[in-house]
This record gives structure tokens, C-alpha cells and sequence, in this order.
């Protein structure tokens, strides 16, 4: 097949044009080429997507691939390519669903976010969800196929945002560990290397709809064992009431001084709780987390200055010596 990737250079984009390479397709990237190199037998085409000309890439495509935000840029794309293209896949996100705390909801169940279709700074999930689900219109009524798939957190070697580096790097140094809340908590996440498969087996096959791109969900406590033994670590968990985590200004999700794969309840009880069954029904694969785990420390070990985020090794061990105090 011949595969267009609009991007190619960074993260998921990446390993997607990796994985269609692996399995002997003609892969083009249309990037800038800034964020990095593409993957070894990829054709790079230099594309600024702020100010596009796709008159080289005017071709015929089997499929195309985009993880565009802007959705300009996706309708510029659509506009040059739509016509000329077999099957095309957006690569969305749960953000773009209005509801966050109903549990095992699906792309059925879930109400979107209001489109909006002007570019907008993202300073916010509402802006991000709202952008992408224009994006995701503007592609549906545009491509002969189209594929929309919508991944919750996404992790794994290379991942730039650190939402899930920081627990293989947190563990694999031992000791007591802070944990937020408790081990019963749901949690979802999908490997860079599993979501990409799928995308590209779905070109494959020409799979079109509206799927989530995440794994069944799995308790926290479950991951961050699992996480423990794939860098060889025994810590030790403290569960601290959140509550009380909140009053000592430790941050959920990701950023400075946060507990990644921690968010608030009830008001986000349902975003990672996402009824995955129709994914795994259309390929999808998922990984054990201990592989992952031990993949993505190797990486961070062979990159130490790529960003990583939650609590300083200080900021946990002070929260953890409050939380000891208040129980003694």
C-alpha cells in the first residue's frame, strides 16, 4: 500500500509510519521536519501545514493518516487529498466527549463536545475536544472512507508528554512510593506501538466508524505492580486519601508537582473507564504493561533530558512525611 502520514517526525505519527514500513508499505511523511527524523525508508516531504502546498504529494494514496489538532490544517489536507485517497484515518482523542464521568461509555453512548471549526489557541480540554471534533466532521464528510479513532492516554518509548514515564522511572528507584487514592481505581492506557499497529491494520482492511483507541480497563493498582515488575522493582505503595493530597496542592493528570494516571472522582470517573469491546473486535491488541514498563525506561534512561513530569523525589517524600504525621 501506499501510506501518507501527515506528520511522521514525533510520537504516535512516528510510530505509525515505523509499523506500516515493518510491514512492507511505501510510506511517505509530510512534515516540516523539525521534531525529528522520520523512520528509515520513509520518503520525507517538507510540509508547513500552517501555510501548506501539497503539489507534490497529489497523488494517488491507499491511505492517509493525520493527527492534526488544527482544523484548518484538516481541511486544507481533505481539500488537496480527499478525492484522490482510498482511506483516510483521523486520529482524534477522548477529549472531544462532553461527558467525563459516566463509566463504559462508547462513541455510541457518549455525547461530543460543540464543534468548533476556527482555529483556536488549545489552553484547554474544552478548545482541544471542541477543535478535534470539527477536525473529525470535517474528515467524515469529506473522505471516500474514513476511519475516526479516539485514544485516551497514550504511553510508551518516546512519549513527550511524561503522563506515564513517571511511574517506571518512580518505581524502578524503589523505596515508598506515594500513590494516589486507592488500588481500586480505574485506569486505562495504550502503548504507541499497540495504537499504531491498529491504525495501520485498520488501513489494511479498510476499516471504517468511531472507535476509542485504549486498553480494557485495569485497576491502578494492577499497573503500578505490573509497571514494578517490568523495571525489576519492589517498593513499597502508600494510598493517601486524595483529599488530602489536593490540600497539600498535588496536582492530578500531568504538570509540575502532579500524580499521573490520577483525576479527580466523580467528576472524571468515566475517562478512563471506556468500554473498549468494539476496538478489540476490530484488531485491536494490547501489550502487557510490564513490557511497556520496561520499554519506556530503557528509553527515558537512553534520553534523560526528555520531559517527564508529577512530583520531585523532595515534594513526594515531604507530602508522604505529612501523611505519616496526620495518621500517627
Amino acid at each position: 500500500m501506499k501510506i501518507l502520514v501527515l506528520g511522521g517526525t514525533l510520537f504516535l505519527s512516528k510510530a505509525v509510519a515505523t509499523e506500516a514500513i515493518a510491514r512492507g508499505h511505501d510510506v511517505t511523511c509530510a512534515a516540516r521536519g523539525e521534531s525529528g527524523l522520520v523512520p528509515v525508508g520513509a520518503r520525507l516531504v517538507p510540509l508547513d501545514r500552517s501555510a501548506p502546498e501539497f503539489g507534490s504529494l497529489v497523488e494517488d494514496w491507499d491511505a492517509v493518516v493525520d493527527v492534526a489538532r488544527t482544523p484548518s490544517w484538516v481541511r486544507d489536507a481533505l481539500a488537496a487529498l480527499a478525492d484522490r485517497t482510498k482511506h483516510w484515518t483521523f486520529i482524534s482523542t477522548i477529549n472531544v466527549y462532553a461527558d467525563d464521568a459516566t463509566p463504559h461509555g462508547t462513541p455510541e453512548t457518549l455525547p461530543l463536545l460543540e464543534p468548533i471549526p476556527d482555529d483556536r489557541e488549545q489552553t484547554g480540554p474544552e478548545v482541544y475536544g471542541g477543535n478535534k471534533v470539527a477536525c473529525e466532521q470535517a474528515v467524515q464528510s469529506s473522505a471516500k472512507a474514513s476511519l475516526v479513532i479516539r485514544p485516551g492516554l497514550i504511553a510508551g518509548p518516546g512519549d513527550p508528554s511524561g503522563r506515564y514515564s513517571y511511574w517506571p522511572s518512580r518505581l524502578a528507584d524503589g523505596g515508598e512510593v506515594l500513590a494516589p487514592d486507592h488500588a481500586d481505581r480505574d485506569v486505562q492506557l495504550v502503548d504507541v506501538r499497540d495504537l499504531a499497529a491498529w491504525i495501520v491494520h485498520c488501513a489494511e482492511t479498510g476499516t471504517t466508524g468511531v472507535f476509542d483507541g485504549t486498553s480494557p480497563v485495569a485497576r491502578l493498582g494492577d499497573v503500578l505492580a505490573q509497571t514494578a515488575a517490568g523495571v525489576g522493582a519492589a517498593p513499597e505503595l502508600t494510598w493517601v486519601d486524595p483529599d488530602f493530597l489536593v490540600e497539600r496542592e498535588v496536582n492530578p493528570w500531568s504538570g509540575a508537582r502532579s500524580l499521573p494516571l490520577w483525576l479527580p472522582l466523580p467528576d472524571y470517573a468515566g475517562l478512563l473507564s471506556h468500554d473498549v469491546t468494539a476496538s478489540l473486535e476490530a484488531g485491536l491488541r494490547i501489550r502487557p504493561i510490564e513490557e511497556t514498563a520496561r520499554d519506556t525506561l530503557a528509553w527515558l534512561r537512553d534520553n534523560p533530558d526528555e520531559m517527564k513530569t508529577g512530583l520531585t523525589r523532595a515534594e513526594e517524600r515531604q507530602v508522604l512525611e505529612d501523611w505519616h504525621t496526620i495518621r500517627a
